[in-house]
């Protein structure tokens, strides 16, 4: 939501309607597959998105910066 997409919850699912496009934003990494979706959602959006907690990501995919700025993707490690 904090990017512009349209969720929401129904029971234990969530719900997710497509939209126009995503907005850059500061966003926390709770785990490894979260932490993966906020980074590809990031390198989808308009603007500057911070993933906040990513050493959840760089422990489970290795070398991911990399690999991304590999394919094309502006991404840097923020220290």
């Amino acid at each position: 939501r904090r990017m512009g997409a349209k969720i929401r919850i129904e029971g234990r699912s969530a719900v997710i309607e497509g939209v126009e496009k995503l907005s850059g934003a500061p966003v926390k990494s709770t785990d490894l597959r979260a932490g993966a979706s906020l980074i590809l959602a990031g390198l989808a959006a308009q603007g500057t998105t911070h993933v906040m907690n990513s050493y959840h990501v760089e422990r489970g995919y290795d070398h991911i910066v990399e690999k991304l700025r590999g394919l094309g993707a502006r991404i840097k490690r923020a220290e």
